[in-house]
């Protein structure tokens, strides 16, 4: 990519990962070797977006939010053009598994057809672009570890070769916007790249996910609610470790390829959930003297539930040259202490 500044629209930008990605451009600095002129975030503000996530960015002058829809194609036209961009970085999803086995269609709407409508919004900008601007420009389909499928026990990680072979209808949808990722690129040539990350977890997370729910009811003292087992296995992958992994693919990532992006934490469901109940237990001891492990409560298992992901990340490290900072005992602490 050339060292022209990055001018980049981030959907769902107001959402967990995608807020986190904002903040760390913006406010850390030696995050990538371009500068960044200008970070546009677009969010429709559903349930798990948040204006406030991005409040700390106060007036800063790179920053600007618009509120709208991926899937509103004239409204996405016109911030390409008029704000110059010179790169996408594709969070905008619905990703709630249980969310997408009540509701499927809304997930296909906004994740494959509304990725859609973005990647052709983005190609008919692109196609105008002068050669150099062109040549500069990249689309970063941020995708998930889900739409490889379960893994066993002792399987291989999965690598940039697996097939996908998604079990929900939220995996399902994201694999359908990771094909049509891959089309824009074989048919069109348009610069997408792919990534695909394990669990994410940290600052700013929607409290319907695992980590911050278990910490939220632990701290009510509410049952803890655990899947069939708890057995259950998945990497966890620290915030911003992910965000430093999408601006290295976004400045150094090879047109077309797929990256694989994980914490190298795998942790069965139950072991977590312990974990936080430890971590708790020091940080912020129950009145009653009692461990909040005992607030632990097993409860059916969702439809479909994938047994094991995992990720082999010796790509990225070897192309981009980048690796989890943070271990899993820190990065809990400081999400619990968030």
């Amino acid at each position: 990519m050339s060292g022209q500044p990055h001018r980049l629209l981030v959907t769902g930008g107001a959402g967990f990962i995608g807020s986190n990605f904002i903040r760390q451009q913006l406010l850390e600095s030696n995050v990538g070797e371009t500068p960044v002129a200008l970070l546009l975030c677009l969010d429709k503000l559903t349930y798990a977006g948040n204006r406030a996530n991005l409040i700390e960015l106060g007036k800063d002058p790179s920053f600007v939010f618009v509120q709208g829809d991926i899937g509103d194609s004239a409204q996405v036209a016109s911030l390409l053009d008029q704000y110059q961009i010179t790169g996408v970085i594709h969070f905008a999803a619905e990703s709630h598994v249980d969310r997408s086995i009540d509701s499927p269609e809304f997930f296909v709407q906004t994740n494959v057809l509304g990725t859609l409508r973005l990647l052709e919004s983005a190609r008919q900008y692109w196609n105008h672009l002068a050669p150099a601007q062109k040549s500069a420009f990249r689309f970063v389909q941020v995708s998930t570890d889900e739409v490889f499928g379960s893994l066993e026990a002792k399987a291989p990680a999965f690598t940039e070769q697996t097939p996908l072979a998604p079990n929900s209808p939220y995996a399902a949808s994201k694999a359908g916007s990771d094909h049509l990722a891959r089309a824009y690129f074989q048919t069109y040539g348009f610069p997408v790249i792919t990534s695909n990350c394990s669990n994410n977890y940290g600052p700013y997370q929607f409290p319907e996910k695992l980590i911050p729910l278990i910490i939220l009811n632990s701290l009510e003292q509410k049952p803890l609610p655990v899947y069939g087992d708890g057995g259950q296995i998945r990497d966890w992958l620290y915030v911003t470790d992910h965000c430093r992994a999408l601006r290295l693919i976004l400045e150094k990532g090879q047109l077309g390829e797929v990256y694989m992006i994980g914490g190298m934490n795998e942790i069965p469901n139950l072991d977590l959930v312990r974990q936080i109940c430890a971590t708790l237990d020091q940080l912020r001891p129950r009145a009653d003297g009692l461990d909040y492990s005992e607030l632990i409560s097993f409860v059916p298992d969702r439809p479909g539930h994938d047994r094991r992901y995992a990720v082999n990340c010796q790509k990225i490290e070897r192309e981009i040259g980048w690796q989890p900072r943070e271990n899993f005992a820190s990065g809990l602490r400081e999400t619990i202490n968030w």
